[in-house]
């Protein structure tokens, strides 16, 4: 094949996925009734918006404070309580600690169900189950970091060297010496590191989760929302954002430093 034989098909391949898009984005256009017309009308109501947020309320920072520490305690108690029960699940969903397809694929089936509920739908559940308050946000969270966490971590599983787990079984360990010797060394700074990394997530989304009553500085944006003080969103925004911009920093840093 000439160099340009090569090329033809590279390029008709291009433009082939190039349509695909196009029609694909016109369809889900159409689908939606979105409008380029719809957008450039509603553009101007962005800066009245953003008119009415400034000055943000300083003041407001004092009547925050709690609330943003209690979002970032959920945040932090959903991350480790799925964490810990991360560990079982995803031992159970690597097909090569466990080679039988009776085992991995159940479990895998409910880790893909459990990140197929949104956050914000555990917790209205949650809520319903156990009342307005930061209990149900938790029990959200923890829901929320589970899929994640163990996830990752089974995929981690899957990717570490055989080599000292085969000479452990060619001296006669037992399946348990093999996952505390062999496997659980290999992956614990990964694991560790998606703990943080879910950590971090965790203080955005508990952020709203008080829309549906779940605690946190949700119930702030929801209750300054409702009465259009948007000064006061402002205000909540710049502190979660500064918040939310220091626990990136630092868990960055941990994490470089695990890995």
């Amino acid at each position: 094949m000439t160099q340009d034989q090569l090329k033809k098909p590279a390029r008709t391949k291009f433009w082939m996925t190039v349509v695909l898009m196009v029609v694909l984005f016109w369809v889900s256009a159409k689908s939606t009734d979105a409008t380029f017309s719809e957008l450039f009308e509603g553009l101007p109501q962005i800066g009245v918006l953003l008119a009415k947020m400034f000055p943000p309320d300083w003041a407001y920072f004092s009547y925050v404070v709690d609330p943003m520490l209690e979002t970032i305690r959920m945040a932090l108690l959903g991350a480790t309580f799925g964490a810990i029960i991360a560990i079982p699940l995803a031992l159970l969903s690597a097909s090569n600690v466990f080679e039988s397809n009776w085992i991995v694929q159940p479990f895998r089936f409910i880790l893909n169900l459990i990140r197929t509920i949104p956050d914000l739908l555990l917790a209205a559940i949650f809520v319903a189950i156990f009342g307005l308050g930061p209990l149900p946000g938790i029990w959200a969270l923890t829901i929320f970091s589970l899929g994640i966490i163990a996830k990752l971590t089974y995929e981690s599983i899957e990717a570490i060297d055989r080599g000292p787990l085969e000479a452990m079984t060619a001296v006669g360990a037992n399946k348990i010496q093999w996952i505390f010797f062999g496997v659980i060394p290999q992956v614990l700074p990964q694991f560790l590191s998606y703990s943080i990394y879910t950590f971090e997530i965790n203080v955005r989304a508990a952020a709203v989760l008080g829309l549906v009553g779940a605690g946190g500085i949700g119930i702030f944006y929801e209750r300054t929302l409702g009465f259009f003080q948007y000064d006061r969103v402002a205000s909540i925004i710049i502190f979660t954002l500064v918040v939310v911009l220091l626990i990136d920093y630092i868990s960055t840093k941990i994490r470089e430093k695990l890995i």
